[in-house]
């Protein structure tokens, strides 16, 4: 019961993944303890985050766990059509491939809800949006879900407000364990990986525009002044803007900023921060792309429409030639650049991220008869564990409070 470009692949994606498993203790730690304790036996789990090698090994980890696995991607551009064939290899249902069309994906995220899961992990929310709103017969089956991102959580927000939202999640990426690390150090790694590996050319001496300064945009613009940038940035969130000024980055409106940019990169899970009128704005060569989940930041079908031509300037880089004279190009369609054009974030900061959906997914059945709302924070006890853990495995120690501090910390008339 799978849906893969070519099982042939798998011996690629096994090595892969043999890769991260040598560099996620976290997962190493929990898999072992899932085997022992099996607190998945018998339930189904729906998957869909993006599909590469570490996204594989925490679908091992929740199979080890008794898990009955149904797994897809959650980007058409992301999917390693090898790991998905490694997966498929060991036993797991897998549903994606690279390239997919849009009703391709939207079968390959159908068909694992279809199967009525207990358990959703979500990296957007296109399943929990796809069962509330075409399978909404399966929702009394759900125990409860978890969601990896920003978009997503702002989705679910949403669906709560309406009372839409019909079973419980929790909020992975709110975790301090996860978007302290995963969002800024992460995607600030793996967005400069994804662009330098695909143009070759040179950060430095450059002028880098990143629009939306939250702990993704922190990430970027800190990584693109290490390579040695001058960074804008843009915002509409004035607090986040004088965030930026004071750390030392220039504050524009995209209109403006679009003058000055040699590389664009848009991290704010909003659509249209990229338009027409900034295109034309924009030098000759400059360089577009995207590191938030939707493909709608960067609004890639107004340039085609306004582009008198369009080519392949390069692997995974289209052209568009404006009236102007002037030619853009743009990495990956616009989709997630870190994931579309790279690996995603190194395999040491998903150890932590998936370890949080990992104790999350258990939390949400440990706890399943006692669940009263809908939008659930990460425990702190699983935040804690995940952080005291990952500094074991780093090889570093802190202090802890004596009870006279706590007292002391704990009273106001001392």
């Amino acid at each position: 019961m799978s849906q893969i470009r070519d099982p042939e692949l798998w011996e690629s994606g096994k090595r892969k993944i043999d890769w991260v498993i040598g560099n996620m203790p976290l997962l190493n730690m929990l898999e072992k303890k899932f085997k022992e304790e099996r607190p998945f036996e018998g339930l189904k789990v729906a998957l869909s985050v993006h599909l590469e090698a570490k996204t594989a090994y925490l679908c091992k980890v929740l199979a080890a766990g008794g898990a009955q696995m149904y797994v897809t991607g959650s980007n058409p551009l992301s999917t390693q059509d090898d790991v998905a064939a490694a997966l498929y290899h060991d036993g797991l249902n897998v549903f994606a491939w690279h390239g997919a069309t849009a009703e391709e994906y939207h079968e390959h995220i159908s068909e694992v809800i279809k199967i009525s899961p207990n358990i959703i992990i979500d990296d957007g929310g296109d399943l929990v949006s796809l069962i509330h709103s075409e399978y909404p017969e399966l929702i009394p089956n759900v125990i409860g879900g978890c969601e990896e991102t920003t978009t997503g959580i702002i989705r679910l927000i949403a669906m709560d407000k309406d009372k839409a939202l019909k079973f419980p999640m929790v909020l992975v990426n709110n975790a301090d364990c996860k978007h302290l690390f995963d969002n800024r150090y992460g995607t600030g790694q793996s967005v400069w990986d994804g662009i330098n590996r695909t143009t070759n050319l040179i950060v430095a001496g450059k002028t880098v525009v990143v629009a939306g300064y939250g702990w993704c945009g922190k990430g970027v613009a800190m990584r693109a002044k290490g390579l040695g940038a001058e960074v804008i940035v843009t915002e509409v969130d004035p607090i986040k803007a004088i965030e930026a000024v004071m750390d030392g980055f220039q504050v524009m409106k995209m209109e403006d900023a679009a003058k000055h940019g040699d590389f664009f990169v848009t991290v704010t899970g909003c659509k249209d921060v990229i338009t027409e009128k900034s295109f034309y704005n924009m030098k000759n060569g400059a360089i577009l792309c995207n590191a938030g989940h939707f493909d709608c930041e960067v609004d890639v079908a107004g340039l085609s429409k306004i582009a008198t031509k369009k080519w392949l300037a390069r692997n995974n880089i289209d052209g568009y030639k404006l009236s102007n004279g002037n030619s853009l190009y743009v990495i990956g369609e616009g989709r997630l650049v870190n994931l579309a054009a790279g690996d995603g974030h190194p395999a040491e900061i998903m150890d932590m991220s998936f370890a949080i959906q990992a104790l999350s997914a258990a939390y949400l059945v440990k706890n399943r008869n006692g669940l009263e709302s809908m939008i659930i924070d990460v425990p702190k006890e699983v935040d804690n564990e995940v952080a005291i853990s990952k500094l074991k495995f780093l090889g570093y120690e802190i202090d802890t409070l004596t009870p006279e501090q706590e007292k002391y910390l704990g009273s106001w008339n001392v």
